[in-house]
């Protein structure tokens, strides 16, 4: 039987997800393509910090939750994205009485981009990239392109870059927890 929280059914890593706290707003903006992909790793991020939570993208219908909470004065909302010659970059500078947050597309980046360019209102938010210096460490799929990071990677630096590097560690933790033991799980035995 799998467990109910992290869906493992041989190498069950709950004893190592930590509870995090964060001064920051995260939104997965997931494609409906990850939904059923088991080596997503935006639900780390969703099983452990506070403030995150996910919507599904659809290119027709926005979702109005997150449409209604960008207009809200009380916060600063950022979309981590790569910059481009339509929308460079900002860098990040909180703002005074503003709590950060971070619209992170939780897809692959081929998906990424379609969602960004069939979708104007994200066109519109904040540019934000990420220059890590360290490569991703996401080995589970195929075609991964040097640069990119995974969800919970990307989540994992924005914890660093808005100055919770304890937060990052933990959650950095967890996640190597999950790609070290998603092939044993995977192959259908306990993990040696």
């Amino acid at each position: 039987m799998s467990c109910p929280r992290c869906h493992f059914h041989y190498n069950c890593i709950c004893p190592a997800e930590p509870t995090l706290t964060s001064e920051a707003r995260f939104v997965l903006l997931t494609h409906p393509r990850e939904l059923s992909k088991t080596t997503n790793t935006g639900a780390l991020m969703l099983r452990t910090l506070p403030h995150c939570r996910r919507e599904i993208w659809d290119r027709v219908n926005p979702p109005q939750t997150l449409l209604d909470q960008l207009r809200q004065p009380d916060l600063q909302p950022w979309l981590l994205f790569p910059a481009d010659a339509e929308h460079p970059a900002a860098p990040f500078q909180a703002e005074s009485g503003k709590q950060p947050l971070f619209i992170v597309l939780d897809a692959t980046w081929q998906e990424a981009r379609k969602m960004v360019r069939k979708s104007p209102w994200l066109a519109d938010l904040p540019h934000l990239s990420l220059s890590v210096s360290d490569t991703s460490t996401y080995t589970l799929r195929r075609n991964q392109q040097a640069g990119n990071l995974c969800t919970c990677e990307a989540g994992i630096a924005l914890l660093d870059l808005i100055g919770e590097p304890q937060q990052a560690a933990q959650l950095s933790h967890y996640y190597q927890t999950f790609i070290d033991t998603f092939p044993a799980e995977q192959s259908g035995h306990h993990k040696g």
